[in-house]
């Protein structure tokens, strides 16, 4: 059961002159959520957060926080608060001083604004740092000042715009893991925004995957990832190879698609629902192909189906897996994903190897748009 909405965009659009940033967008975020706004650089995700934030008015449309119509609410007046992408904290103050300073501002008593700055401090594993200056910390920990100022406000909904882009990838990387927890442990509803697939796949709830303006799919990560609504989201989420085909079979229990130039066809083990011999595209991640030496055994999907011969072109070895660039019968090239589970493993196939491709029956997706 889905729970209680505590934002909700309502035929939201804005304008910036004749540029439509956001269009027309409908969406509810959950209380409690982890929510991300992924999309690739202009595509209306920073503007849609803005309006959340107050620092942007819909040129059409309504945005609810808690049943509320906040469109024209001031900033200060809404039950948010933002953390920046360049942490935007006091130099000349301390860190306690750089957390206390909202409470301040509403004039909060000096002892329980002390203890509240305490609580912050120890939420983000700063404890001990109070007396410190922002340029006596490193970049993670002034990212995490700013989410202890954020969050001793005690605000209904959290605002994160590409908070952990400043950082290295190996800080980025332990950021991730200790803003999901803090998320976890804090329970306020978190509305992330991120042009990193990554990030957004290791620490949201769910996620919506936003161009030009516009909602293309709203899903947890797992299902944007294995069951894309679009080329587009196909594409920008990781990794994959897109084939343009026809549906030539779409029977309940399978369907069968064949692209121009590929010799082998797709064999799917459930229907598609769309129009036999329609134009479909279909999306096969790189991780999900095999790779062999020798020809493929028999196996659920006919022979001339699931797998094609290729030359491999080129290997980039990522450490923990290695990337085949190959060029399969008919010139066009693919790429394999695979995990070097040895230390030697990239080595079992070498440049230049005549390999055989096989993928499972149900590891292709099938787009029809």
């Amino acid at each position: 059961m889905a729970g209680k909405a505590l934002i909700r965009f309502e035929n939201v659009t804005k304008r910036f002159g004749k540029v439509v940033a956001v269009d027309n967008v409908s969406l509810s975020i959950e209380e409690g959520e982890f929510f991300a706004l992924l999309g690739p650089s202009g595509c209306g995700k920073t503007t849609l957060l803005r309006m959340v934030a107050g620092f942007e008015t819909p040129t059409e449309g309504r945005i609810l926080i808690d049943d509320q119509d906040v469109s024209l609410t001031p900033p200060y007046k809404r039950p948010v608060n933002m953390v920046f992408q360049s942490y935007a904290v006091f130099p000349h103050m301390s860190v306690a001083d750089n957390v206390a300073y909202g409470l301040k501002v509403e004039r909060v008593a000096a002892a329980e604004r002390a203890t509240r700055v305490e609580e912050a401090l120890a939420l983000v594993k700063l404890e001990g740092l109070g007396g410190r200056k922002p340029d006596q910390l490193s970049g993670g920990q002034r990212q995490r000042v700013a989410l202890a100022r954020a969050l001793v406000k005690r605000p209904r909904v959290l605002l994160l715009d590409e908070p952990l882009s400043a950082l290295d990838a190996k800080l980025r990387e332990a950021m991730r893991s200790e803003l999901a927890q803090l998320q976890e442990k804090v329970g306020v509803t978190f509305l992330f925004v991120t042009h990193d697939q990554e990030e957004a796949l290791a620490m949201a709830s769910r996620c919506a995957v936003m161009n030009r303006g516009l909602i293309q799919q709203v899903a947890t990560p797992t299902d944007l990832y294995e069951f894309p609504s679009s080329r587009f989201v196909a594409d920008f989420i990781g990794q994959v190879n897109l084939f343009e085909g026809r549906l030539t079979v779409d029977e309940p229990a399978h369907a069968v698609v064949e692209c121009e130039g590929l010799s082998a066809k797709f064999w799917l083990d459930h229907g598609v629902t769309g129009a036999t011999a329609a134009t479909v595209w279909v999306a096969l991640r790189p991780e999900k192909i095999e790779l062999s030496h020798d020809t493929p055994a028999a196996g659920a999907a006919p022979d001339d189906c699931n797998r094609a011969r290729g030359l491999i072109r080129h290997i980039a070895y990522l450490g923990g897996s290695s990337v085949y660039n190959i060029e399969i019968e008919g010139g066009r090239k693919v790429k394999v994903e695979r995990a070097n589970q040895g230390r030697r493993g990239a080595e079992e196939f070498g440049t230049g190897a005549q390999v055989w491709l096989t993928w499972r029956p149900d590891a292709p997706a099938v787009l029809l748009s």
